[in-house]
């Protein structure tokens, strides 16, 4: 093979690697900012495309997905004349890459010599207390300042946070004994209160103790009352019923003795069996009717004239 052929085939792979060079293909979130001879000529999206050769050439690749920046903390003072550290997070996305290509040299640089100017203005007009309670306050300041600073650069601020607010260490000695007496306090607060809900639940269970003792003996008085009550009306009842029979048992015998229809010497006779029975007992005198005298004569006669018989 000639010298020319070789020559050819050299200037040929030359060509085909210049052409290869000029394709280029934009990823995803991605913008490439081109030049040509040195001044602005495109801003290339996702795809691809192909430049001129040797005129043109990708400047800036910028990325379009939200950046996050952690810059040192920053000494600012209070409005109450106290020295503290405060560190921030910014959260930014480039909006505009040929602003962000051409507006200003170092962007991340720029942002956060702007983070550290509006945090000591914002913490100046502020006292300590303040400032560690007003996080939300301070991160919206903030960020309003930044995006309002950073849009001429194509960059768009969407977040802005404190990360850590670090006091002196006086103050943060300070702090923990305030904070540790509050726990104290609240500690004691709890205890008295355990202590007290203790002895309303004790003195509660007593009374209810008491209560149902007393409803128990209230209750079992009133069972023993009952009962004997119970007794009492069983035992008028029994007699009453014994009188009831023994009454029946007189009306039975009277009204046999009326059916019967006993003589005069009958009914004598008998009451001389009564008072027979009435004499057997302790009495000393017994006052017997004439009536029945009269009769008892007459028996005594009627007996002697039997034993003359």
């Amino acid at each position: 093979m000639s010298g020319l052929e070789w020559g050819l085939i050299i200037f040929g792979l030359f060509v085909l690697l210049v052409l290869a060079s000029c394709v280029k293909i934009v990823p995803q979130a991605y913008a490439y900012v081109v030049e040509r001879l040195g001044g602005y000529q495109a801003t290339w999206e996702v795809g691809i495309h192909v430049k001129m050769p040797l005129i043109d050439k990708v400047a800036k690749k910028v990325i379009l997905k939200e950046q996050v920046v952690d810059f040192a903390p920053q000494p600012v003072i209070t409005k109450d004349n106290v020295t503290m550290k405060i560190d921030t997070v910014v959260f930014f996305q480039i909006t505009d890459p040929k602003l962000f290509a051409y507006g200003v040299e170092h962007p991340i640089m720029a942002i956060e010599n702007l983070t550290a100017t509006s945090l000591r203005n914002i913490i100046g007009d502020l006292e300590l207390d303040e400032t560690l309670t007003s996080r939300e306050i301070i991160n919206t300041k903030m960020r309003v300042t930044l995006d309002v600073a950073t849009d001429p650069w194509g960059i768009k601020v969407t977040r802005v946070e404190l990360k850590n607010i670090i006091p002196p260490a006086a103050i943060q000695d300070a702090m923990e004994k305030q904070m540790k007496a509050e726990r104290e306090r609240r500690e004691s607060i709890l205890i008295a209160e355990g202590s007290k809900k203790s002895a309303i639940l004790i003195a509660e269970g007593k009374k209810e103790s008491a209560i149902l003792e007393a409803e128990g003996e209230k209750l079992s008085a009133i069972l023993r009352a009952e009962a004997k009550k119970e007794a009492t009306i069983r035992e008028a009842e029994g007699q009453a019923e014994a009188i009831l029979s023994v009454q029946k048992a007189n009306a039975e015998g009277i009204r046999y003795l009326n059916e019967a229809a006993p003589q005069n010497a009958v009914i004598q006779l008998k009451s001389l069996e009564a008072f027979a029975k009435a004499a057997d007992g302790k009495a000393t005198k017994i006052i017997i009717p004439s009536d029945i005298q009269g009769f008892a004569g007459m028996v005594k006669a009627l007996v002697e004239v039997g034993k003359d018989d």
